[in-house]
């Protein structure tokens, strides 16, 4: 089986940077054949990221106002994403809709599931919140046994 992990953010805004934290503490940790990928593009390339994948794990921040460091989990193939967790963008495509335009064109994974990290601050140039920075480690564990689950049930 072959699974991606991606951390989606911008590393100068605050929060936002939540996913590439994961993904940076989740670097040396994954089972053999498992990538780890850093997206700071426009979220559509995503499916690129993905391309071949039977599996990702994408891990961002969210904006839902919530309190800062909680996490959200959801199954992208069983349902939707709720546009409204994420923050807003610059760009064209938020993570929502780059996984529904690969749903539509056929190019999303069997699975993907999706962390959010609530976010506090997504001002320019600062750091990770003290929430958000706790947050990451617990994430970082729970991706490890989503990718162990993925890892033994596949054939």
């Amino acid at each position: 089986m072959k699974a991606v992990v991606v951390g989606v953010g911008n590393e100068f805004r605050g929060d936002d940077a939540a996913g590439l934290a994961v993904a940076e503490a989740l670097r040396d940790r994954v089972p053999r054949g498992v990538e780890i990928v850093r997206c700071e593009d426009e979220p559509s390339r995503l499916i690129d990221a993905w391309a071949g994948a039977d599996a990702a794990i994408l891990v961002d921040a969210a904006a839902c106002r919530s309190r800062p460091g909680v996490l959200h989990r959801l199954d992208a193939v069983a349902h939707r994403l709720p546009a409204s967790l994420f923050p807003p963008s610059t760009h064209a495509f938020g993570l929502a809709e780059t996984i529904e335009l690969a749903r539509a064109v056929g190019r999303l994974p069997a699975r993907v599931l999706v962390y959010a990290i609530e976010g506090a601050s997504f001002e320019t140039g600062a750091g990770l919140t003290s929430a958000v920075r706790e947050a990451v480690d617990s994430v970082a564990a729970a991706i490890l046994d989503d990718l162990e689950e993925l890892c033994t049930s596949a054939p």
